[in-house]
């Protein structure tokens, strides 16, 4: 009987070690292939791209299609050959690309890429809201698409995923762009941006505590030079002091003690964002003519209006003039000049949630289940799901989780 038992058992077992395996071929079948396109950037000196080639290899690896534009990576140094190694189907065609059930871009659509757009579309884009015309919203709403806009992105933590990224990105970058214009090759005052022995440290003044204050002030430090930081929240500078110790001087935003130290110092960088609207102008014109002559400003904010009153908006071409004697860069999209690095920022944050989108059934799916997602969908099948844009264009609103709930 014994025995019998334990024959009977071992069977049991076998058939149970069989059972999971094709269990598992089972699950591997993708029931929801995504087609997936990636449109070539046209945005003037936009250089980004949404997906590098390893993320194309992944999204292909679990069964999606991708087509991408020709030239869509050349901006960023990756050839339509890396793309078409990893399996995406290269087109030298727009339109073909716009075929696709979902795309993914950076700078938002034109008008004539949105003609070229079908109904039930998903996009995910920027929507640079402070530019924003009626006639374009209401061109996508006319095409009842599904539309992500990426700075409203929020990952698990509440965080803004992509903003903080770029922001991280921006804020590093406008130290080597301040070392580089300190130089005498483009017309600085001859410094070497930090300090070594016997030589006392550059003085870096950055307004604003925020991810840009907190990346710049890091680099700067980084790099040997004397950081002071000024913002009007308290939190925001304790934050940023508990960040990166008490090596960095932070101050609130009093005049007399602010208006000294931009005078005195070498490099200012304005990093002040505005909530809703535009940024506030914090430096003066009579401050900036009392700056050492060849000093340097980068306006950080100037996608916003700018946080000087000398500020104008450049470009990569021409990203610099002077005023009072004062190199002022006020280059908007920072990020498109490390383009590369950019990208491979944006990608690991875009993979993943199209991955999602086909592991949880379509957009639908994610949006229901992941709030952070959910807060960038701003127009679904045609209808305005965002009420900051409602107010704006005075159009009508509807409710996302209501339209979601009656979709179920």
């Amino acid at each position: 009987m014994a025995t019998g038992l334990r024959e009977g058992m071992a069977s049991i077992a076998q058939k149970g070690l069989i059972q999971p395996k094709e269990t598992l071929s089972e699950t591997n079948k993708k029931n929801n292939s995504l087609y997936i396109g990636i449109p070539k950037e046209i945005s003037f000196q936009e250089n980004r791209i949404a997906l590098t080639p390893l993320s194309v290899a992944l999204l292909i690896n679990n069964g999606h299609r991708v087509i991408i534009e020709s030239g869509a990576g050349v901006g960023a140094n990756f050839s339509d050959n890396d793309y078409s190694e990893q399996g995406a189907t290269i087109s030298f065609h727009k339109k073909d690309v716009f075929e696709a059930d979902i795309l993914v871009k950076i700078a938002p659509p034109t008008l004539e890429e949105i003609a070229m757009m079908h109904k039930g579309q998903t996009l995910i884009s920027a929507l640079q809201m402070g530019g924003l015309k009626e006639n374009y919203l209401k061109a996508l709403l006319n095409k009842k698409i599904n539309a992500l806009c990426f700075e409203n992105l929020r990952d698990e933590g509440g965080i803004l995923s992509v903003v903080r990224a770029m922001s991280e990105i921006v804020g590093a970058t406008s130290i080597f762009i301040a070392a580089e214009y300190l130089s005498t090759a483009t017309g600085g005052k001859g410094l070497m941006l930090g300090g070594f022995t016997g030589v006392p440290p550059t003085e870096i003044v950055i307004l604003g505590a925020g991810t840009v204050g907190e990346y710049a002030a890091r680099t700067a430090l980084s790099l040997g030079a004397e950081v002071k930081v000024f913002d009007s929240s308290i939190y925001r500078l304790r934050r940023l002091q508990n960040n990166l110790g008490s090596r960095v001087f932070t101050s609130v935003m009093q005049p007399i003690v602010l208006g000294k130290a931009i005078t005195t110092c070498d490099v200012v960088i304005g990093a002040i964002r505005a909530t809703h609207g535009r940024s506030p102008c914090i430096v003066m014109e009579e401050t900036v003519t009392r700056m050492k002559p060849n000093s340097v400003v980068i306006d950080v904010s100037i996608d916003q209006g700018g946080c000087f009153e000398t500020s104008e908006v450049t470009n990569h071409s021409n990203p610099v003039f002077r005023k009072h004697e004062v190199i002022h860069y006020c280059v908007p999209n920072i990020a498109s000049r490390v383009p590369r690095t950019a990208s491979y920022a944006l990608t690991n944050i875009f993979a993943p949630i199209l991955l999602d989108i086909g592991d949880m059934g379509g957009l639908m799916g994610v949006v229901w289940n992941k709030p952070g997602i959910r807060e960038a969908l701003y127009i679904y099948q045609g209808h305005l799901t965002n009420k900051d844009l409602a107010n704006m264009f005075s159009l009508p609103y509807k409710d996302i989780e209501l339209l979601v709930v009656s979709n179920q």
